[in-house]
């Protein structure tokens, strides 16, 4: 009897539920989570270095002489304050207007039998599986075309006519959650005379809640790390911060031409710890988004699917 005990606690009744199984499983976690931090964590310890422990091979992963000035310097050099604004404009309003018609797009696609149905659902995941880069150069001229280069039209139209950035993802999480509410709920509605803007809006939208709020922390990372359409679009309109980490080195060296020669110089030179904290800075509004939101976010990921439940 000890025996069985002592295997059911190590392997569990079902194999999955065992000490071991566990003990997998969380080597399995740390392991990942580590590849994905360390990285993270290793530029967080850099950018408060100083030259001088950059050169010195005894220091690791403490500063000896912990320093601000790199972040100082990289807020400068990144003209950090408009960099900001313009991140926020940029990422704020296409989100916008890409959750709205997407939770349209795909309320429709839900609730509504039409023909070719299926051969516009067919032409979505296609839509998705073609690389945004590949589709710039034509998508560049239709847009010279319409006017609409070197302003923010470039991300809004596209965002309101159902063909924003990365889109039919969000369609089809919209399209899942609306899917899900019963037909009963909206024939009673139906039947107490809403019309179907009423069912929509009264109905349907809040029990898609966490679609609406997955969806939008989705846009606004997408939208704030994209660069390569952004520079295509409007190079000259809007800097965000990703924009301007690109160029960072160059507006360094502008900034502090210069630090060539001796100690004191050379502490001004563009250096790994400079380019680090210029990076945290430019992903630093996503962590604290993430941080605040993140508990509605993953209800939101499990509710919706993408997890692969």
């Amino acid at each position: 009897m000890n025996q069985i005990k002592w295997k059911k606690r190590l392997f569990g009744m079902y194999g999955n539920d065992g000490l071991l199984n566990k003990i997998i499983l969380y080597i399995l976690f740390i392991g990942i989570g580590f590849i994905f931090l360390y990285p993270l964590m290793q530029m967080l310890v850099t950018s408060f270095m100083p030259l001088i422990d950059l050169v010195d091979p005894t220091t690791i992963w403490i500063p000896k002489n912990f320093t601000f000035r790199n972040y100082i310097r990289a807020i400068e050099a990144l003209n950090a304050s408009k960099a900001l604004i313009d991140s926020i404009v940029v990422s704020i309003l296409p989100t916008i207007f890409i959750v709205i018609s997407s939770a349209m797009i795909g309320y429709g696609f839900a609730s509504y039998d039409f023909p070719l149905k299926k051969l516009m659902m067919s032409i979505l995941l296609m839509i998705f599986l073609i690389p945004t880069i590949l589709m710039a150069i034509p998508t560049y001229v239709i847009y010279r075309e319409l006017q609409i280069l070197d302003s923010l039209k470039a991300f809004i139209y596209p965002a309101m006519t159902g063909f924003g950035f990365r889109q039919t993802i969000f369609i089809l999480i919209f399209y899942q959650f609306f899917k899900m509410i019963p037909k009963e709920l909206k024939e009673a509605a139906e039947v107490d005379g809403a019309s179907a803007v009423k069912v929509f809006i009264q109905i349907a939208i809040p029990l898609a809640l966490p679609a609406f709020l997955i969806t939008s922390l989705y846009a606004f990372v997408w939208y704030w790390n994209e660069t390569s359409l952004a520079l295509l679009y409007f190079p000259n309109k809007y800097s965000t911060l990703p924009m301007a980490v690109i160029g960072f080195r160059t507006l360094y060296e502008n900034l502090y031409p210069s630090g060539t020669i001796g100690l004191e110089g050379a502490s001004e030179t563009f250096n790994q710890g400079v380019q680090f904290a210029g990076t945290i800075l430019s992903i630093l509004p996503l962590l604290i988004v993430y941080f605040i939101a993140q508990k509605w976010f993953i209800e939101g990921v499990d509710r919706s699917g993408i997890a692969g439940n």
